[in-house]
């Protein structure tokens, strides 16, 4: 029955039985033999059929749903059986976006790798959209995004932290009594930003928009490809910048930035978990189940955030 599920999936998917055989290495006439199968034992016809190959009916579209369910537990059970029987670790394949997997992702693998050492980790960092679409194809199980995410009926989001971005300047800059700026005061100082298209840069822009200041207005002196190229032109003096309060914890306690609050119009972004909606509770693994319940502990992730690598073995 598995066999004849993939096969009807797969016909779904490409609208096409000469490609379906192809790509199952099967004939043409065994293809369409286990569709009319499953057809007679269902009592309902799943295919219209057409010169141009075939599209699914009402009833095939049900049927689909139900398949791909199966399938996918029938896979995480083959799994799970594998790594008991073979005595494998743990594996998460995990991907995130470039601020979460630079400057939360290491602590939050720290702490796992000192409370939970039987979990291995796969990591992706790429973009939204590169993490998205991996999520989608199952090649990765959980992705961790910050900002906006992409609309899809099988991307499930759940938010887990909400990341403040602020102004951030060297601790020898004349502003660096302060704890907060206006919007108004953002155009008279030098502003070093991401490049035109990062996600950091658009929530920037689209947030000064809506609270009334141009981008336009803002004197970029310099455009920089990573974050932590920004700090370092930062710390030399040669502008102030917006980003996350995350990625400069560090350098703020040890007194080379000062990062202030923009008092009229605090700027938020969410950064979310992303899961491909056909996984559930049911298909997903208890290993990936422990790192989407850490994530959802706002307690215990704060103070996995907060520390440097040699405290977080004090963490309860």
């Amino acid at each position: 029955m598995e066999q004849h599920f993939l096969v009807f999936k797969e016909v779904a998917e490409t609208k096409n039985i000469t490609l379906s055989a192809k790509k199952l290495h099967m004939s043409q006439p065994s293809i369409s033999l286990q569709i009319q199968n499953l057809e007679n034992q269902y009592g309902a016809r799943f295919f219209d059929r057409t010169n141009k190959g075939v599209t699914l009916t009402k009833e095939g579209e049900i049927f689909y749903t139900h398949v791909r369910s199966v399938l996918d537990i029938l896979l995480n059970a083959k799994e799970q059986i594998s790594a008991l029987s073979k005595g494998r670790r743990g594996l998460i394949y995990l991907g995130a976006t470039l601020t979460i997997g630079e400057y939360i992702l290491p602590n939050i693998l720290a702490y796992l790798y000192r409370n939970h050492p039987d979990v291995d980790f796969k990591v992706k960092i790429a973009n939204t959209d590169s993490i998205s679409q991996d999520v989608l194809e199952k090649k990765i199980h959980i992705g961790l995004i910050e900002g906006p995410v992409p609309r899809h009926k099988d991307l499930y989001v759940e938010k887990f932290w909400e990341d403040e971005l602020v102004v951030v300047l060297p601790y020898f800059h004349p502003w660096a009594s302060r704890e907060s700026i206006t919007l108004a005061e953002l155009p008279h100082e030098r502003l070093v930003t991401r490049e035109d298209g990062s996600g950091t840069r658009r929530v920037m822009e689209m947030a000064l928009k809506e609270r009334g200041l141009d981008p336009d207005q803002l004197n970029i002196s310099m455009e920089l490809g990573s974050t932590q190229a920004i700090k370092e032109v930062v710390a030399a003096g040669l502008g102030i910048t917006i980003i996350s309060s995350l990625t400069v914890r560090r350098e703020c306690d040890q007194k080379i930035f000062k990062s202030l609050k923009i008092q009229d119009a605090p700027v938020y972004r969410p950064l979310s978990i992303l899961t491909n909606a056909q996984a559930t509770q049911t298909t997903q693994t208890k290993d990936e189940r422990l790192l989407i319940d850490l994530l959802h502990d706002h307690r215990l992730l704060t103070n996995i955030l907060s520390r440097d690598y040699n405290e977080l073995d004090n963490i309860e």
